[in-house]
């Protein structure tokens, strides 16, 4: 299951993102913002108990999460986004994924990955800007379960179809949730529009 996020405040920012113009500074601020219109989308149907609050006037009955929220960014690009997380759910833990694509073979290689114990029965939010070809998210995905994670969510900026496909024939248990399904891929594997390259962007390293 994947989703699009159209509200509007989210479309604007995509535009302001994928202009060429932006530089790194505005690049990392919308990445936060974007991820945080993302996340709250995507955790509208979590878990949660009710609680009784003592408030100035009476006793109110109120929700809390009851679950253990992990945020896993795909190292470089995915930390662009997590302060728009931590943001949102402060309690969040933090785990990582180390992964980079081979450029003979276009596969992911992992170099780093490090989870807390939550992930065993919490809720995993795997976070990239680009989930182009999809390898990289499947990887992720294939490292989480292994140490036993059950409710795995995947948000990313911007996708495109055969990304998607990928992801959705590997793990068609694990929903995506993105501002944009862009048109394709080019011939090196980059998203067509896309953002250029995400974590040059976010971190001001472009030539």
């Amino acid at each position: 299951m994947h989703e699009q996020i159209d509200h509007p405040c989210v479309q604007h920012k995509l535009a302001t993102i994928r202009d060429q113009e932006t530089g790194h500074k505005l690049f990392r601020e919308l990445a936060k913002e974007i991820t945080m219109f993302l996340c709250y989308e995507a955790l509208k149907n979590i878990k949660t108990r009710k609680v009784e609050v003592q408030t100035p006037l009476a006793t109110a009955s109120c929700h809390e999460i009851d679950t253990d929220l992990v945020v896993v960014p795909i190292l470089r690009a995915g930390v662009g986004m997590l302060d728009g997380i931590l943001e949102l759910v402060p309690t969040a833990r933090v785990g990582f994924v180390g992964l980079y694509r081979d450029e003979k073979t276009k596969k992911p290689v992992s170099y780093y990955q490090r989870f807390p114990p939550q992930v065993s029965n919490g809720t995993c939010i795997i976070i990239d800007p680009m989930l182009a070809t999809g390898g990289s998210t499947v990887a992720a995905i294939d490292a989480l379960k292994q140490k036993g994670a059950g409710q795995i969510i995947v948000i990313c900026i911007v996708t495109c179809e055969e990304g998607l496909a990928l992801v959705e024939a590997a793990h068609p248990d694990v929903p995506i949730y993105t501002a944009s399904i862009d048109e394709r891929l080019d011939d090196n594997k980059y998203i067509v529009p896309g953002l250029g390259d995400a974590g040059d962007r976010l971190f001001g390293t472009s030539h």
